[in-house]
């Protein structure tokens, strides 16, 4: 597991961005949006006030080209902060390494921020549903021994626990094993994905969960799919190097 460890300070900005859905051309249009729009706006926004680090969580592309990755590429290059990304439901693994030998993305599937540690899961399957078998939870379960920090949170692309909506259907398959794992590690705090387009924030057993929206457009949570383009949104998380945590919706 490739661990990144950041110059010691009293705290840390990290900006979640998740389900961007690029098509290749620019101006591609996806559910009423121009995906590209809204993530140039966002990362105008970043390059004002750079944090620490960018975190995409996941569904970058919605055509599956390499001209989308390419365009994820340029819009980023001038961003002064590591990118790092872990895949979604929608993205290409072999394109996504591609995409990490080139700045200001790394690789890694590990964060050390002070006293916190974040981990990049990979809940990709080969359906739009999410797996984390227990296969990777016994290798996770590995690198947590070994860490020295004091506090974990974990960052994924699906959603873990049900949230009564369409979605529900492409969520995690493996909760019943998943949760109870999670639980036996007390170092784990929290838990923030993407995946539902949704903002919200729940407390489950002690463990906080916190949906990202979109950068591209929101869902509704309904039986059926619908969409609202309500604008360019992102989280911005910000990591104590004392051990407290804190998170805000941010929307243009």
């Amino acid at each position: 597991m490739h661990n990144y460890v950041f110059p010691a300070k009293a705290a840390y900005r990290v900006v979640q961005i998740t389900d961007c859905h690029l098509l290749a051309e620019h101006d591609g249009l996806y559910r009423d949006c121009q995906p590209a729009v809204h993530l140039k706006a966002i990362l105008a926004q970043l390059q004002l006030s750079p944090p620490d680090a960018l975190i995409l969580t996941g569904d970058l592309t919605q055509d599956h080209t390499l001209g989308s990755y390419q365009l994820l590429a340029q819009l980023c290059q001038e961003l002064s902060c590591p990118v790092f990304v872990l895949p979604g439901n929608h993205d290409d693994l072999a394109m996504l390494a591609q995409l990490q030998q080139q700045p200001p993305f790394q690789r890694a599937e590990s964060l050390s921020l002070g006293e916190w540690q974040l981990f990049l899961l990979n809940t990709k399957g080969p359906t739009p549903a999410g797996e984390f078998a227990e296969d990777r939870q016994s290798a996770l379960a590995q690198q947590f021994a070994k860490s020295q920090a004091k506090q974990f949170w974990l960052f994924c692309h699906h959603h873990s626990q049900p949230l009564g909506c369409f979605i529900d259907k492409h969520g995690l398959r493996d909760q019943q094993t998943f949760w109870p794992w999670l639980l036996r590690e007390p170092k784990i705090k929290g838990l923030a994905h993407g995946h539902a387009h949704l903002a919200y924030h729940k407390v489950v057993q002690g463990i906080d969960i916190v949906g990202c929206p979109a950068s591209s457009v929101q869902f509704l949570a309904s039986d059926d799919w619908q969409t609202v383009n309500a604008g360019p949104q992102w989280c911005e998380w910000y990591f104590a190097a004392a051990g407290q945590v804190s998170w805000q919706f941010k929307r243009l």
